[in-house]
């Protein structure tokens, strides 16, 4: 009778439904705010992989959750997704935003995060993914090059990367960069930024080709064209640099015709303001596909 009734609370267990839920740190006496959405169906002592996701200039992480939608991933996949919020809802990415102005540790935030996720929700430390966007995006790259020991892989949307000294790829990891040619806000050929923080930044293929060299890639990336699904305007070029030893690897994906907007996701503001969103590429998927090949390398 014991064992049944041990079966039927394990069957309640694992059909247990997804679960939100808004969750506060505190880091450098500052209440840091953030979501989780935890997938249904896990055992408990599974260990699932963590996709952070930051969202824009101006953005929230409640939007993000929405925006770029992980969830249907998460749900089959099984993977613990957070969204954090930034301050002045903004990211310290080392160029002129409110948060940087402030002097807010971002990177600290994140790594404390990352603490708190794995220890509260039993966290695979070797599957610690971190996407972003505009903002979000170049705050990914930071973390790349700040928290690369705790972080398995990037992927950065609608962004770049800031160029200057303040901080610097140094150390190998696997990144994808997804960037629209006609992106109003983020220039996709680099060099100064005209609107929002400011700053000088790599071009799309100009941060692709730093990073590889960083990564040991070889010099001539495999390019392919991706057939389009819908004819929306838009076309996919994917660019892939690989170490033939330690096979990492660097992903550009040039959306011809895009915005500054995520593949796949809503037309958040009129076209004149963003540009156009593309649905030729499903931005959550290729990331998910990229992400889950890299594992952190045990220190």
């Amino acid at each position: 009778m014991r064992a049944f009734l041990l079966s039927i609370l394990m069957l309640l267990y694992l059909a247990a439904p997804a679960q939100q839920k808004n969750e506060t740190i505190t880091v450098d006496g500052i209440k840091r705010k953030f979501i989780t959405y935890n997938p249904p169906g896990v055992n408990a002592n599974d260990k699932l992989p963590v996709i952070i996701s930051l969202h824009g200039r101006l953005g929230t992480a409640e939007r993000q959750m929405k925006f770029s939608n992980f969830k249907p991933i998460s749900d089959r996949d099984k993977v613990i997704v957070v969204c954090p919020q930034g301050i002045d809802r903004s990211w310290n990415d080392g160029r002129g935003t409110p948060a940087h102005d402030k002097g807010i540790n971002d990177v600290k935030f994140i790594d404390e995060l990352i603490s708190y996720v794995l220890k509260t929700y039993n966290g695979d430390a070797a599957r610690v993914y971190v996407t972003g966007m505009s903002n979000g995006g170049f705050m990914t790259s930071r973390l790349a090059c700040e928290l690369h020991n705790r972080i398995a892989a990037i992927a950065v949307v609608a962004a770049s990367m800031d160029n200057s000294e303040s901080y610097k790829p140094e150390k190998p990891i696997p990144v994808m960069y997804i960037q629209g040619t006609d992106d109003p806000l983020v220039p996709f050929a680099g060099g100064k930024m005209k609107r929002g923080a400011g700053g000088t930044i790599y071009g799309h293929e100009e941060v692709l080709r730093k990073w590889a060299s960083v990564d040991g890639c070889d010099n001539k990336p495999v390019i392919t064209n991706r057939p389009p699904k819908v004819n929306d305007g838009t076309t996919i070029t994917k660019e892939e640099y690989e170490n033939p030893s330690t096979h990492i690897k660097v992903i550009g994906y040039t959306i011809v015709n895009g915005g500054h907007t995520w593949p796949g996701g809503s037309q958040y503001l009129p076209k004149m303001i963003v540009g156009s969103v593309t649905h030729n590429l499903d931005a959550c998927e290729v990331i998910w596909d990229f992400f889950k090949r890299n594992r952190l390398a045990a220190n």
